[in-house]
């Protein structure tokens, strides 16, 4: 009961409703066009539950994308999007463990459950957009080689997906935006996907949960920084 009220008080009534309501959503996808792959249904719900810490700034949210990135890479290597596989277990996995120590490591006025949030400079900025582009030029190619499927949309999810990492880590507030940004990738490569196998379709759904998710991420996070820096 104890625990039950900390929750109550910790998340507000819109995080509870939308945490809620993505996770009926997914249920109900999985239960309509798949019913087979728990794997897929486990990953969304651990995605999804991150997302909701992530909102709060609470490391939590990292240690949950470490598993859903596992569990994702292993999903996108049975419709071999090995983009998105390489891309989650040697990109977005580890640099989430990364986010996690960098997170812990910068605690809000010492309250572990929130990170104290940042912004990076102009100079920083250019530098990210650098990485980025030879980052992505880097996967293309390999990418190719592996004959990945849909090798165009895999490849910008490459690039989304790093410029989410890198802010991430940096502990800044646009990191949600590039992570919707990617969602709405995703959510084009799986309705390609689901057109061979209407299965994934519970995966579309999943990633139509994480771009509304992110976006509320990314509003929480504004008012985070805003409170943050009146004090």
């Amino acid at each position: 009961m104890k625990s039950t009220k900390t929750a109550h008080s910790y998340f507000s009534k819109t995080d509870i409703i939308l945490w809620s309501v993505s996770v009926l959503f997914i249920i109900i996808s999985f239960s309509v066009y798949d019913r087979e792959s728990y794997l897929t249904l486990t990953a969304s719900l651990i995605g999804v539950t991150s997302l909701i810490f992530n909102a709060k700034g609470n490391p939590i949210g990292q240690a949950l994308m470490i598993v859903f990135s596992l569990l994702y890479g292993i999903i996108s290597f049975t419709f071999a999007y090995y983009g998105e596989m390489i891309t989650y277990l040697g990109m977005t996995m580890p640099m989430a463990f990364f986010a996690l120590i960098a997170w812990l490591r910068n605690p809000y006025n010492g309250n572990r459950a929130e990170v104290k949030v940042n912004s990076i400079s102009k100079k920083e900025q250019t530098l990210m957009w650098l990485l980025t582009a030879i980052v992505t030029a880097i996967f293309f190619f390999i990418l190719s080689s592996f004959n990945t499927a849909n090798i165009i949309p895999s490849t910008i999810s490459v690039t989304t997906s790093f410029l989410a990492v890198y802010l991430t880590f940096r502990r800044c507030p646009s990191f949600a935006l590039a992570y919707a940004a990617n969602d709405i990738v995703l959510i084009v490569l799986w309705v390609m996907a689901s057109v061979y196998d209407s299965k994934y379709i519970s995966v579309v759904v999943c990633f139509i949960a994480f771009f509304i998710n992110d976006i509320y991420g990314y509003i929480s996070w504004q008012k985070m920084k805003r409170r943050q820096a009146s004090k």
